[in-house]
């Protein structure tokens, strides 16, 4: 069982930056693929950013793409979303995700495929 708590969201102006972090529980984080996901009101959620279990390994949107950063610290049960030059359309509640993997190089991009979910954290990029 992993338990998923995503802070760091809140109201940011156009261009600036945020940075979310996702604090897991339980023994499994360090065998656990993680991902990013969004969804902004009225939209249905979609992919944002995605790591493998070493950390060397990571998946982007092409939205996000060259903006975002995600990272991970095993040793400290984290998963992180770096978010630079912020748009009012990255506005949406941000969830972290988490799927318990037995291969070392794989990552997934869809939501479906992942097993653990926080309660997400919202952002807010004001024009």
């Amino acid at each position: 069982q992993v338990q998923l708590v995503e802070s760091g969201g809140g109201l940011v102006q156009a261009g600036g930056s945020l940075r979310l972090s996702c604090a897991a529980s339980g023994r499994t984080f360090s065998s656990a693929a993680m991902g990013w996901f969004r969804q902004a009101p009225g939209k249905e959620r979609e992919f944002v950013a995605a790591i493998n279990l070493s950390g060397g390994r990571t998946s982007y949107a092409d939205s996000v793409e060259g903006r975002f950063t995600i990272s991970r610290d095993n040793a400290g049960n984290s998963v992180y979303l770096q978010m630079n030059s912020l748009k009012p359309e990255d506005t949406a509640a941000y969830f972290c995700a988490a799927r318990r993997v037995s291969s070392y190089y794989t990552y997934y991009t869809q939501s479906d495929d992942y097993d653990y979910w926080g309660q997400g954290t919202r952002v807010t990029v004001s024009s």
